[in-house]
């Protein structure tokens, strides 16, 4: 899976958004464990006021005094994390706990009523919790008002928030790799048909299948439609074109006719160079024609053509042996299939290419190595990792050129200049692969040329059909 994966972007902003929002979640849990903590925290200390301004009484010298110390041992025990204190019009009354502190509160009430002091400090700088509320006392305590707090350490509030978030977190992490997982699943699964449809268009690729069909979601069904739609079209118009070309080629070989019919009744008439020229002219265009008709019937036939490789080199062989160049050489072929050595072992090797235009191209070369080899010709064919077809044509000649090997391959280009060779056949050869979708390369062997044929193999889905 590359950077540029639609699968991969997907599941990266999937768990990227998995976990910033569990990251918020457990941010949004932490605050309101933290502010139930603090509200429970708050009903603790107005039981323990209540308890205080129960407990306040006055004493035989007529102060106020706390009859009863609260239970709490907090209280007693100096900075013990829970704290009272009374403020009266003359002094102030402190629980054991506050040692040699005293808490500085707001300006008294002047009724009663309950505040939460979230910002309170202590001398030392703790941060504390607090309650106060403003008591008008009865009667017989002096009918003054006092005010009363009752502070706690936050640390405790504070160590209890941590620990809950310590808590949670292995869980948000559990349900994040959960999540992930989950939303992989989904993309593997949602995804799904992207992968068929790029396996239908490898199959159209191949020449395995030549459309993308149906049966696939109502998302990707539309773009599959309009796809097969442009491949019709485009059918069509090569059709068209390919028809309009053949047409052309054959409207051109009457005239041709005509011009050699001229030449003939010139030479008859005494105007041999005249004639000769025409005939020159006639037979370059003649091999243009054939040459245009040869590209318009292999497209035509692409697709769908199947020919067994060495059943086609045994009759090319056979004809070319018969020939006076042909029957002074040895033969040799060497045919490697998908089961073994041998054009008869394992499964045959069949290029995707009608066995008259294969014919034709292989003829082109083993006719040119017969020419000009001393004894023998080799004819290989094998498939290599590509799964496409390397047929070789070697012979023991002089060989050629370097720089003439790539400049055969062009249109008129000549091994000699004897006889009425125009120079086409290898262009066309090459043209005839290139079609089916391979190519022609020449290469010097030491000693002699090799000429490397590539074709298309069929494929075995296509061998099962």
């Amino acid at each position: 899976m590359t950077r540029s994966s639609l699968r991969l972007r997907l599941a990266l902003a999937g768990a990227v958004a998995i976990c910033l929002s569990l990251a918020l979640a457990g941010w949004g849990l932490t605050l309101l464990f933290s502010a139930h903590v603090e509200r429970r925290a708050v009903g603790e200390l107005e039981t323990h006021l209540d308890q205080v301004l129960g407990a306040l009484e006055r004493g035989a010298s007529g102060a106020l005094i706390l009859g009863n110390q609260p239970a709490d041992p907090r209280f007693r025990q100096p900075y013990g994390g829970l704290y009272w204190q009374i403020d009266t019009a003359g002094e102030t009354l402190r629980s054991r706990s506050l040692w040699d502190w005293q808490l500085t509160l707001p300006a008294l009430s002047p009724t009663d009523g309950l505040a939460v002091l979230h910002d309170l400090r202590a001398p030392d700088g703790r941060r504390l919790l607090g309650v106060e509320r403003s008591v008008v006392l009865p009667p017989s305590l002096g009918g003054e008002t006092i005010t009363l707090l009752l502070a706690m350490d936050r640390d405790a509030l504070s160590a209890a928030t941590r620990g809950f978030a310590e808590d949670l977190l292995p869980y948000l992490a559990l349900l994040a790799v959960a999540l992930i997982a989950a939303g992989w699943l989904q993309l593997r699964i949602g995804l799904r048909p992207l992968g068929e449809l790029g396996r239908r268009l490898s199959a159209i690729r191949t020449g395995d299948a030549e459309r993308l069909g149906e049966n696939l979601p109502s998302e990707v069904s539309p773009l599959a439609s309009d796809f097969d739609a442009l491949l019709a079209a485009r059918e069509a118009e090569m059709q068209a074109a390919r028809q309009r070309a053949g047409d052309l080629a054959h409207g051109l070989k009457t005239p041709l006719q005509a011009l050699l019919g001229e030449s003939q009744r010139l030479r008859q008439a005494g105007h041999e160079q005249t004639a000769e020229s025409i005939e020159q002219i006639v037979g370059s265009m003649r091999q243009h024609v054939d040459r245009e008709l040869t590209r318009t019937r292999v497209a035509s036939r692409a697709g769908g053509a199947c020919s067994d490789v060495a059943a086609v080199a045994a009759q090319v062989i056979d004809v070319i042996s018969r020939t006076p160049a042909g029957a002074r050489l040895d033969w040799d072929t060497s045919m490697t299939g998908d089961g073994g050595p041998g054009p008869t072992a394992g499964t045959p090797i069949q290029a995707a290419l009608d066995p008259a235009d294969l014919a034709e191209a292989l003829g082109t070369l083993v006719e040119n190595a017969a020419r000009y080899a001393s004894r023998r010709v080799e004819i290989t064919a094998r498939i290599n990792d590509a799964a496409l077809i390397e047929m070789g044509v070697r012979d023991d000649g002089p060989g050629l050129p370097e720089s003439a090997l790539t400049g055969l391959l062009d249109r008129g280009a000549r091994l000699d200049e004897r006889g009425g060779n125009t120079g086409l056949g290898l262009a066309i050869c090459r043209e005839i692969a290139e079609g089916a979708g391979g190519g022609l390369t020449l290469e010097n062997a030491h000693p002699g040329l090799r000429a490397r044929l590539t074709l298309p193999a069929v494929r075995q889905a296509r061998r099962q059909r």
